[in-house]
């Protein structure tokens, strides 16, 4: 199973897709309350760093362009700045976005997240949701109409803004179907007949509720309300995506697939259904069988999940779940934007986030030591690894002898870290001005004034702990008694 679904990612460079629908602005505002206004018993958020991100269909057109598919993108935003920042980051992924029309009369769907203390305190919404004015619709159809010939298929991400009415979507369908292309709808509200024609559906359970009007408290209430939405939209499969029990298809003729969930850490769902339309449209479209299409989105889902505001499985994380069997790269390799949401999040928990550092070339029995001392002082330990680059700055050019990515997936397979973050200074000073951790861990070769990023950490009310080394432990004397071993030179460093 695994081959076949790796070469469906391998595939995906060929595939070109049309994604057709809402498009949504996300942002992220992350900060502290620790205090109410004098103004008003409101709560007051002190800002730390904020985010933006494609939403809706504009989501899942990054998801598939994160994959390699060529997609093409129709969908309308405002004349403002955050139409203008969407689409500049949406063709920085390589999509084609001329279908994307400014509409002077509405603005760019923009949602607003606050997150304090490991939660979000508000959302904020600034949208329009009547349907496109005439004009307008013809230019979306017209580019709907120019773009389907040249494409596997179609999705079209309905979020109720105004852009897919019922006389575009049955356009889009009729157009798809006279060019032979599937169609696959992930729908939204309470009239799905709108989408009638359509090939698949892949709502959420809170959603077939809602059309169905069937309370899923089991699989018997399941299975009689993907019959009703069989007789709503005459489609020949549904795709219900069902969180923490993964998901299930279901075929016209009653029989049904149930796929369990896949993610190991849940941290935020937003965008997760984006991520699993796209990811089961590009095994649709390359042809795999729909049970294998379904499985390649619940692990797409599965890692998304485990990230931190709107985000993307990219091709390389699900193959590395295809061929490790576990979520190394979405659950513990990360970037330093991910690890400081995350660093926020545990202290919203209130607890202690502990920070260390090294090249970790040849691992040894000395950083295990380390590692656990370390982990030991916290609820969470981040390790910041120089990469390849710095390590022969400061080791010299025969080194590393293991590679950046090889000793990340070592160092991230042992229980006692939690997330590493690659970095290319030779210093972690900006990792550590960015998460200031509670505690700064350096081995015990080191003295205080020594340790890079004791004073920002200790400002912060922080301390630093130094760990004995090892006697008789350390990667240069590993690699020194190798190239005497066997007569090489060049290593000793």
């Amino acid at each position: 199973m695994s081959e076949t679904l790796k070469n469906l990612l391998d595939r995906a460079g060929g595939i070109k897709a049309l994604v057709v629908g809402d498009l949504i602005y996300d942002e992220f505002v992350w900060g502290e309350v620790t205090k109410v206004s004098p103004e008003a018993p409101v709560q007051v958020l002190d800002w730390q760093s904020s985010h933006t991100a494609p939403g809706g269909a504009a989501n899942v057109a990054y998801n598939l362009a994160t994959m390699g598919v060529d997609v093409t993108l129709v969908g309308v935003v405002g004349q403002d700045d955050q139409g203008l920042a969407l689409k500049n980051k949406l063709k920085a992924a390589g999509i084609d976005t001329l279908g994307v029309i400014a509409d002077p009369n509405r603005p760019t769907t923009h949602k607003v997240r606050f997150i304090a203390h490991a939660q979000q305190i508000l959302r904020m919404d600034r949208e329009q949701r009547r349907d496109l004015d005439p004009p307008l619709a013809e230019l979306i159809g017209r580019a709907i109409r120019e773009a389907l010939p040249h494409v596997e298929g179609l999705i079209m991400s309905d979020y109720l803004k105004g852009v897919l009415t019922e006389e575009i979507i049955q356009l889009t369908i009729a157009e798809a179907r006279s060019h032979g292309k599937r169609v696959i709808v992930d729908p939204k509200g309470r009239r799905y007949e709108r989408y009638r024609g359509s090939h698949i559906i892949t709502p959420n359970v809170k959603e077939v509720e809602e059309a169905t009007g069937v309370v899923v408290e089991g699989e018997d209430d399941l299975h009689r309300a993907a019959a009703i939405l069989f007789e709503q939209v005459e489609c020949e499969n549904v795709l219900v995506t069902r969180g923490k029990e993964g998901m299930s298809l279901f075929h016209q003729d009653g029989s049904s697939v149930h796929i369990p969930t896949q993610a190991r850490d849940v941290f935020d769902v937003t965008g997760a259904g984006d991520t699993a339309v796209a990811v089961f449209g590009l095994g649709v479209f390359a042809g795999a069988p729909l049970e294998e299409a379904a499985r390649l989105a619940n692990i797409g889902a599965g890692i998304v999940v485990g990230k931190v505001g709107t985000s993307v499985a990219t091709k390389e994380e699900i193959v590395e779940y295809l061929e490790e069997g576990y979520f190394y790269s979405a659950r513990k390799i990360i970037s330093l934007d991910e690890a400081s949401k995350l660093v926020r999040l545990a202290r919203g928990k209130n607890q202690t986030v502990v920070f260390t550092n090294g090249c970790f070339d040849l691992l040894h029995a000395g950083h295990i030591m380390m590692l656990h001392r370390a982990r030991s002082f916290g609820d969470m330990l981040v390790l910041g690894l120089n990469n390849d680059k710095s390590v022969r700055s400061i080791k010299g050019p025969q080194r590393p002898i293991v590679g950046q990515e090889d000793r990340a997936k070592i160092i991230a397979s042992l229980d006692c870290v939690d997330y590493v973050v690659i970095f290319d200074e030779l210093t972690p000073e900006g990792l550590i001005k960015e998460l200031v951790p509670d505690v700064l861990v350096k081995g015990g070769d080191y003295s205080l004034d020594e340790v890079v990023g004791r004073e920002i950490v200790e400002e912060a009310g922080g301390r630093v702990e130094l760990v004995p080394a090892l006697e008789g432990w350390s990667t240069s004397d590993i690699v020194q008694r190798i190239a005497e071993r066997y007569n090489l030179s060049g290593l000793e460093r």
